[in-house]
C-alpha cells in the first residue's frame, strides 16, 4: 500500500524590520502634572490625558538635561544651555549649570562629597556645616561654620 507524501512546508516569509522612525517615539514630562508623555516623531505638541496640559515639544536635536528641585526634589528637565529652571511645583528657580561650571570636593569634616561652582573659595556642607576651602589652597585651610 503506498504512503501518502507530505508536502513540504513553505519556507517562512523573510523578516522585514520596519522602516526607520516608522512608529517612533519620544518622551517629554508635563508641564502642568510633571507625568512622563510618550508622543510621536513629529509632533509638535502633546495633550496630557490626566491634566489636559498641552505642552509644546522641543524641535528635533534639542539637547536636554536634568536636575534635581532645590525646593521639592522633584527632577526637572530643561534645555540644556538654559542658566536656571524655575520649577513648576514649588515655583523654585533653581541654577543651572553645566558640567564644566561644578567641581567637587570633600566635606573637610563628615567626608560627604559637596557640589560647588567653580571658581568659589570655599563650600559650606548641608550635612555638618563645617565650611571647606577650595580653589588654590585645597584642604590647607579648613573652619568649621558659625
Amino acid at each position: 500500500m503506498p504512503v501518502p507524501l507530505a508536502p513540504y512546508p513553505t519556507p517562512p516569509a523573510p523578516f522585514t524590520p520596519p522602516a526607520p522612525n516608522a512608529g517612533a517615539q519620544s518622551q517629554l514630562v508635563c508641564s502642568g502634572c510633571r507625568n512622563l508623555l510618550m508622543y510621536p516623531a513629529g509632533a509638535t505638541s502633546v495633550c496630557c490625558a490626566v491634566c489636559s496640559t498641552v505642552t509644546a515639544v522641543p524641535a528635533p536635536g534639542t539637547e536636554m538635561a536634568q536636575l534635581v528641585c532645590g525646593g521639592c526634589h522633584t527632577l526637572l528637565m530643561y534645555i540644556r544651555g538654559a542658566t536656571s529652571v524655575q520649577c513648576s511645583c514649588c515655583h523654585t528657580v533653581n541654577l543651572a549649570m553645566e558640567a564644566n561650571q561644578v567641581a567637587h570636593v570633600n566635606c573637610g569634616s563628615c567626608r560627604m562629597l559637596l557640589m560647588y561652582q567653580y571658581g568659589a573659595r570655599s563650600v559650606k556642607c548641608a550635612v555638618c556645616s563645617f565650611v571647606t576651602s577650595v580653589g588654590a589652597s585645597s584642604g590647607a585651610e579648613q573652619k568649621p561654620s558659625n
